[in-house]
């Protein structure tokens, strides 16, 4: 009798633990069953696991979409009252009194009696997309040349050499040329941030898939007549997620630092297009005078950027595989 419970007791214990008792049965002994495996399941329970990065992701949405609706519905002109010179270089607190107490005027007004509420959400707007445009060229054309650059020996022989001349080409000189040439437009920006920049994440793609390219599941598809294109994207592509993402979540910040550097300089877009880099170099010469006009958007480039580089970075680690165990 004692022995029959401790059965039943072994057997409930097994249950609870997911194991399923099969007595004698030979097949029923040999089956395995395992929990099905989601690999963007797992990357998204990791990344999750961090409250922080809830909030982050919170303050990023919330910037995103005020840059996007705020200058739709409230229309930004700089020029508004630029025949009022009472209006120029407005602190908050005189802006509201002379404007009265509204979100518009709640940073004061610009040298030109302009919203720097306004101007903010608008500059924002033109930075945002700006640099998600340079960051979807520069990765979209980086990936597939860089995936067929690591297979194909013809166009390494072309690309190395090209490759080593823009490689000795300071940056910010060959950008600067272009802008000079072509115009200060924002096609243009993208033009000129994008021409060149593409083939070094090609060729740090090309490094990466030169390294799995030669492991034993690539060889053995190789062997066995698999296409390069299904190679590269089945063996290859999936294992680089996580160093995608990774560039990714340095793309995009570092585009908006460079437009506001460009601007800064003054190599930036027409002052008709209104950009967080136009703010601050606007405002460099009177951040002690008036600091309502350069703090708020360094502060907003700035929290923007960090946001960035902090969720990919969180990505990043969570598109990792070894992180899933």
């Amino acid at each position: 009798m004692n022995d029959e419970r401790v059965n039943v007791n072994n057997t409930e214990e097994l249950e609870e633990m997911n194991f399923n008792v099969v007595g004698n049965d030979a097949i029923a002994s040999e089956k395995i069953i395992a929990p099905r495996y989601s690999y963007w399941k797992s990357v998204f329970r990791v990344f999750f696991k961090h409250k922080g990065n809830i909030l982050l992701i919170a303050l990023f949405v919330l910037m995103i979409t005020s840059a996007i609706f705020v200058p739709m519905i409230c229309k930004y002109d700089p020029y508004e009252n630029i025949t009022d010179a009472t209006t120029y270089n407005l602190s908050p607190a005189k802006a509201m009194a002379s404007f009265g107490h509204s979100f518009k005027w709640l940073l004061g007004s610009g040298p030109s009696g302009n919203s720097i509420m306004y101007n903010i959400f608008a500059g924002a707007r033109t930075s945002l997309f700006l640099a998600i445009m340079c960051s979807l060229v520069n990765m979209t054309l980086g990936i597939i040349v860089g995936a067929v650059w690591g297979f194909s020996k013809r166009l390494d022989a072309i690309l190395i050499p090209i490759y080593n001349i823009v490689a000795n080409v300071p940056y910010i000189l060959l950008v600067a040329v272009l802008i000079y040439i072509v115009g200060a437009g924002f096609w243009s920006m993208v033009f000129a941030m994008t021409v060149t920049q593409w083939i070094g994440v090609a060729f740090f793609f090309r490094t990466q898939v030169m390294i799995i390219r030669d492991r034993e599941y690539s060889l053995a598809s190789k062997c066995l007549g698999t296409p390069v294109g299904r190679i590269v994207s089945k063996n290859i592509l999936p294992f680089l997620t996580s160093v995608i993402v990774t560039l990714l979540a340095t793309e995009v910040p570092s585009y908006i630092s460079l437009d506001t550097y460009m601007a800064f300089i003054g190599l930036g877009m027409s002052a008709k297009i209104p950009t967080l880099g136009r703010m601050i170099s606007d405002a460099q010469t009177a951040f002690i005078t008036y600091p309502w006009e350069f703090w708020p958007p360094v502060a907003y480039a700035s929290l923007l950027t960090i946001i960035l580089y902090l969720l990919g970075q969180s990505l990043a680690d969570a598109t990792d595989p070894k992180t899933h165990m």
